[in-house]
């Protein structure tokens, strides 16, 4: 099978692929079709109203995150799984049923999201952990590449038809689209091959347990470089719906269609640098840094875009460093870390990828409704610009990383390897020990 799509040989991972995409469409779908109404129906283009959904729904992923990542460690990942997308799916019913009979209000949108949020923060580190049970080590990075490919394919459908299902029938029916989408979960959790999941031994419950990721994360000042790189570009440079709906809607004065549309183009960038990400052996961590400028670029590009059309463009670019960006994250991460405490290290990647959310988005949607959503665009550009700077600062101090001119070329060198190279190769031999 072809290298980038090496993950697809295994069929859980098969099975779970074809259930996640279809899903992914109705999530994407919902969060298009919310933060619209939002936007024009339940206020009068508040970009901070929509701030505070993200907020709501982001938030618990902070404030639950030691309960979170020890859940994902000691319980049966598949089963919590089958819990948390059951249950994301009711919320996603109960709120259709109240936009499609015209009783939704603003704080029902709230409330919902905050709900989802709670749900969502179980979900989210059972859900990264679960790949490595679908594939081992051996092909985690390439599994967290696809699984980011999926996310991105799913976003560019869903935002296109929600907008068109928006403005043909109402918003409460792509909510009722997406409760319906989640029994592709259900059932691709239920028909997978048990006896061929690559489950780690669960960790001794003890005390301390609730702590123990954030011992282990203390003593690795790359996972600590790596957290504060994606805190920035996370809290302040990934509120798309803000960026995208005010610049649609107040700069270009286009309807939910258009909208739709240009999440899509920005989706088709997302594809293609998780494609990019699955046809790399290993996640390099230096990749972020670069990664982090090209987010800066499109950003501010995005933020000077003449029209329309120019601005979609800038968004491809803005997609593709983006999800270059977040993919080597979270692979990098992933693979450096014990298996013992993975899920609660990625429940506190999780928590501070989308935990910043309710502190950015906010000050995000005031500066678009202060300054307007160009100057918006900048504070995302700066965030890129600021998470590259600490990379490099990493890579300078621990890494010994060096620029020198030979033969007219810019070369990097670094005088100690990668600490993430190695402890992959040590998790590799454990690996073959324990089938051994």
């Amino acid at each position: 099978m072809n290298a980038m799509f090496r993950s697809l040989s295994s069929t859980n991972y098969r099975i779970w692929f074809a259930g996640a995409l279809i899903s992914n469409v109705g999530t994407w779908m919902q969060r298009t079709a919310q933060d619209w109404i939002v936007l024009t129906q339940l206020t009068h283009n508040d970009a901070f109203a929509v701030g505070i959904v993200m907020a709501l729904q982001f938030g618990p992923q902070l404030l639950l995150l030691p309960i979170t990542g020890l859940a994902a460690d000691h319980f049966d990942r598949r089963k919590l799984l089958m819990a948390t997308q059951g249950a994301m799916g009711l919320l996603g019913l109960g709120l259709g049923i109240l936009t499609v009979t015209g009783l939704v209000q603003l704080w029902h949108v709230y409330l919902f999201a905050l709900l989802l949020g709670v749900v969502a923060a179980f979900d989210s580190p059972a859900r990264q952990t679960f790949v490595g049970d679908l594939v081992g080590t051996k092909m985690l990075g390439n599994a967290v590449a696809l699984n980011s490919a999926s996310f991105n394919a799913a976003r560019l459908i869903g935002p296109a038809v929600a907008g068109l299902l928006t403005a043909a029938v109402g918003a409460g029916w792509v909510f009722l689209i997406n409760a319906i989408s989640f029994a592709a979960v259900l059932i691709s959790l239920n028909f997978m091959h048990r006896e061929q999941l690559h489950v780690m031994k669960h960790p001794p419950r003890a005390r301390g347990n609730l702590v123990e990721g954030f011992r282990y994360v203390r003593h690795r000042p790359d996972l600590i470089t790596i957290f504060i790189m994606v805190f920035l570009i996370g809290t302040f440079g990934l509120n798309f719906p803000i960026f995208v709906a005010s610049m649609a809607s107040t700069v270009f004065h286009k309807g939910a269609g258009e909208y739709g549309i240009l999440s899509s183009v920005m989706a088709v960038g997302s594809v293609v640098g998780a494609l990019l990400a699955a046809r790399r052996e290993t996640p390099r961590a230096t990749l972020l840094s670069v990664a982090a400028v090209i987010f800066a670029i499109g950003s501010i590009g995005a933020a000077a875009a003449p029209s329309y059309w120019v601005f979609g463009a800038t968004l491809a670019v803005v997609g593709v460093a983006s999800q270059t960006f977040n993919t080597t994250a979270n692979g990098v991460v992933q693979l450096s870390t014990d298996p013992a405490v993975r899920g609660r290290v990625m429940a506190i990647y999780m928590a501070i990828f989308m935990g910043g959310t309710p502190i950015g988005a906010p000050i995000v949607g005031w500066v678009a409704d202060a300054f307007g959503p160009r100057w918006a665009l900048v504070v995302g550009g700066a965030s890129g610009i600021a998470a590259a700077a600490v990379g490099v600062y990493y890579m300078t101090r621990y890494r010994g990383m060096r620029l020198a001119i030979t033969e007219r070329r810019l070369r990097v060198t670094f005088r100690h390897p990668s600490r993430t190279l190695a402890i992959t190769e040590m998790e590799g031999d454990e690996a073959a020990a324990q089938k051994a």
